[in-house]
């Protein structure tokens, strides 16, 4: 897998889940999302295409382990 083709971009949600993620793209197609969600206190992956390489799911969830924050923010 040619990693160059692979563009991250951070994102953050507040109407349907409270949180910070990051959207993952492959050769410009959204592939996945992994998303903390502040409210469940989850993180969460949501896969967007049928057949994802283990190599590609590998990287993002270092990227995302990388780039967002790991500790929940609590809003009470």
């Amino acid at each position: 897998m040619d990693l160059s083709k692979i563009k991250i971009e951070i994102t953050s949600d507040i109407s349907l889940r409270d949180g910070i993620g990051i959207d993952v793209f492959f050769k410009n197609t959204f592939i996945l999302d992994i998303f903390r969600d502040d409210i469940k206190k989850t993180k969460e992956m949501t896969l967007f295409k049928k057949d994802v390489s283990l190599e590609l799911i590998e990287f993002s969830i270092k990227k995302f382990k990388e780039l967002i924050p790991q500790d929940y923010i609590d809003y009470h």
